[in-house]
């Protein structure tokens, strides 16, 4: 998203990050951006990121070649400078925090029944109060966790429900988790709750829960790993279809995850685009890597819960990334 905003200023900026940020492809941020009349130079496509803005920014119709949200942001950040009207194509639909916060704050945005988001520039966000709600995907670990111990009782309060962020919950009620949401009240455009999980998840799901294909992938991206790790407590695992996006994150986070699993004891197949995760299985405890990956990190931090025996996570102070008290909290709700 920063680097939309960037493109649209008549300055140079330079975007770096970690190790592990500055080994991600960026080539479809930079293609869209340049169409838009920045230039961007990067050495293999990867950060950091020199961009020399233009204040004679181009509206574009871009056709997204995977569903991103990030994409989708950077482009319509930019296109709030731009002179005329800028059209995004998706082929799913992936998370819609920057379309719901446009429309919040004065700027019209609207998606279609085809998947086509258009915003018409230039255009001026008006600022107002708001209230952040807490992350459901950071939430996620827990509401896993807790679902799969038994006698868990766990209340989480203010977490965005955002459609397009919370579809992780979905499935996980499909698999047999009881879990109710309460309390559900609009934030600037965003549903906002309460999640309530009672533990001891049904380990016989329904085949479509089991079975993650192309339209639910976008809106589960990040919570894919530990979804692979609810799959080895199920009767007849998970599979996971669609996903070949995971392999350009922090980490490849198919391998990294189908590699843990395997040390823990479970018996999974990494296919080119995804897993199938055999269950049920029961995991034992054994020394695996986060790969330098906070998502990877927490997932497994779960999967310790439900294994037996002791579990070390190489590397894991890289949770610091997103979730500082991660560890903390965790240690505080499961005693």
């Amino acid at each position: 998203m920063l680097a939309g905003v960037l493109a649209a200023q008549d300055f140079a900026s330079e975007l770096s990050g970690d190790s592990s940020l500055n080994s991600r492809p960026m080539g479809r941020i930079i293609e869209p951006l340049e169409l838009m009349g920045a230039t961007i130079q990067a050495t293999g496509g990867k950060p950091p990121l020199v961009i020399h803005g233009t204040k004679a920014i181009r509206p574009i119709n871009y056709k997204l070649p995977v569903a991103s949200a990030q994409v989708k942001s950077a482009i319509l950040f930019a296109a709030l400078s731009a002179e005329g009207r800028t059209q995004v194509y998706e082929s799913s639909l992936s998370r819609d925090h920057t379309e719901r916060m446009f429309n919040g704050f004065g700027v019209e945005v609207t998606t279609d029944e085809e998947l086509t988001v258009t915003l018409e520039g230039p255009a001026q966000l008006i600022g107002n109060d708001m209230t952040i709600p807490g992350d459901v995907s950071s939430a996620a670990y827990f509401i896993a966790a807790a679902a799969l111990l038994p006698q868990s009782d766990l209340v989480i309060h203010d977490v965005g429900l955002n459609p397009t962020r919370s579809e992780f919950i979905s499935v996980l009620r499909s698999c047999g988790a009881d879990i109710s949401t309460v309390n559900v009240r609009d934030e600037r455009n965003e549903p906002i709750g309460r999640i309530h999980v009672k533990g001891g998840i049904q380990r016989s799901a329904n085949e479509p829960a089991r079975y993650l294909e192309k339209s639910k992938i976008p809106a589960l991206i990040d919570e894919l790993p530990l979804l692979a790790v609810v799959g080895t407590q199920l009767d007849g695992g998970i599979e996971i279809h669609d996903a070949g996006e995971l392999r350009h994150k922090e980490t490849d986070r198919l391998s990294a995850t189908a590699e843990n699993l395997r040390k823990m004891g479970a018996e999974v197949i990494e296919n080119r685009d995804g897993l199938v995760v055999s269950g049920p299985s029961r995991l034992r405890g054994a020394t695996v890597s986060s790969y330098g990956d906070h998502r990877i990190a927490m997932a497994f931090s779960v999967a310790a819960l439900v294994a037996d025996g002791t579990t070390e996570i190489a590397g894991a102070d890289c949770v610091r990334i997103s979730f500082p008290e991660f560890f903390e909290l965790l240690k505080s709700v499961s005693n």
